[in-house]
Order: C-alpha cells, then sequence, then structure tokens
C-alpha cells in the first residue's frame, strides 16, 4: 500500500505537467458550473409549481390534494407534492427521475390529457405508485412520520392500536393509508367495509 500512494501521486503530477495547469483550472471550473447547472435544473423540477405545470395533474390530483390535512392543518405544516414523490437522497432521486421520463411520454401522447382519460387510468397510476412506496418502505412518508417518533397514547384508540398492529407486523405506510392525498379508485385496503365509489377523501374538517 505505501507504494501505491506514491506512484498515483507521480502519476497524477505527469498528467497535470502535460494536461498544463491552465487547462487543469478551465476543468475544474467547467466542472463546478455544469454540477452548478444540474443541481440548479434537479431543485427546480423538484418544486410543486413544476408539478403542477402540466394541466393533467393541476386539475386533477392537485386539486384533491388541496382538501386534504396534507395541504391545510392546525399545525401549518403543509406535504408538497415532491415530498410525498420525490426522494430526498441523490441515488434515489435520480432513479425516481429516469422512471419519470415516462410521464413525458405520457403528456406528449396525450394519455390522460381529459377527466375522463385521467379517471379511467386512475386505478393504474395509483397502483404504480403504491407500489412504488411499499418498495421503499414508505421513504418519503417516513420523512416526517416514523413509528420510532410516534406517542401512541396520545392518539385515538383504533389509530394507536392500528399502528401498533402495523409496527409488530412489519408494515408500511402505504399498506392501510392509500386514500391519504387523492381520491382513491374503488380498492379494499382490508382496514373496513369497501367503498365501492372509492374513499372518502380525508379532508382538513375532517380532521
Amino acid at each position: 500500500m505505501s507504494e501505491v500512494k506514491p506512484k498515483l501521486h507521480r502519476r497524477a503530477w505527469q498528467w497535470f505537467k502535460r494536461t498544463g495547469p491552465w487547462t487543469v483550472l478551465g476543468l475544474f471550473v467547467a466542472g463546478i458550473i455544469f454540477w452548478g447547472g444540474f443541481n440548479t435544473v434537479m431543485e427546480a423540477t423538484n418544486q410543486e409549481s413544476f408539478c403542477i405545470s402540466c394541466h393533467e395533474m393541476k386539475n386533477n390530483v392537485y386539486e384533491e390534494y388541496k382538501e386534504t390535512i396534507h395541504y391545510n392543518n392546525r399545525s401549518g405544516v403543509r406535504a408538497t407534492c415532491p415530498d410525498c414523490h420525490v426522494p430526498k437522497d441523490f441515488v434515489h432521486k435520480m432513479i425516481r427521475k429516469a422512471q419519470a421520463s415516462k410521464e413525458v411520454w405520457g403528456k406528449l401522447t396525450g394519455s390522460i390529457d381529459t377527466p375522463e382519460k385521467f379517471e379511467a387510468n386512475r386505478l393504474r397510476l395509483a397502483q404504480n405508485e403504491w407500489a412504488r412506496m411499499k418498495a421503499s418502505d414508505s421513504r418519503e412518508c417516513r420523512n416526517c412520520h416514523n413509528f420510532e417518533f410516534m406517542d401512541t397514547s396520545v392518539q385515538g384508540s383504533r389509530s394507536a392500536l392500528k399502528h401498533e398492529e402495523a409496527q409488530a407486523a412489519g408494515q408500511t405506510c402505504i399498506d392501510c393509508h392509500k386514500g391519504i392525498a387523492h381520491r382513491m379508485p374503488p380498492v379494499d385496503q382490508g382496514i373496513g367495509s369497501q367503498n365501492d365509489g372509492g374513499a372518502q377523501i380525508h379532508t382538513k374538517k375532517a380532521e
């Protein structure tokens, strides 16, 4: 190991001399500019204003979300679109961005550009997102909610019981909270009778 480092240092110094200090400096500055621009674009696409820049999202799921406790509540803490749908760490964020490229294709082909088309695809779209959240152990939910931080003694008796059972069973948030921010298609969550018209929206009035 002691011989490897000097060799690497010599090679680096030789490359520096061959390339020239100004070229190296130029590459360094170009790298900073590229990385800064890349992050600027990433942050811009992580804003809620970007999420609802297409009418497919703004006129459908965003309007539903505005009637939920995640949008308006007694604590004044709002979870925006990217808080729930975009990972925080770089690797998972890049994977999610790559997956989201399919949404661009959907926009170009007009697959959900009318309310009727959106409703026809609601179950499929919801199932895709539920599966993603299930696979990540509800990672984005846990940015704000965590079993370890819950004081079930101050929760309602039913909520406390369900949270304790879920924790013991190794369940994750999305197993029970599929309809927390958007109207659900008819589906049985296994926590009550199935609502043939879809789950009711959890409104701020029901808080």
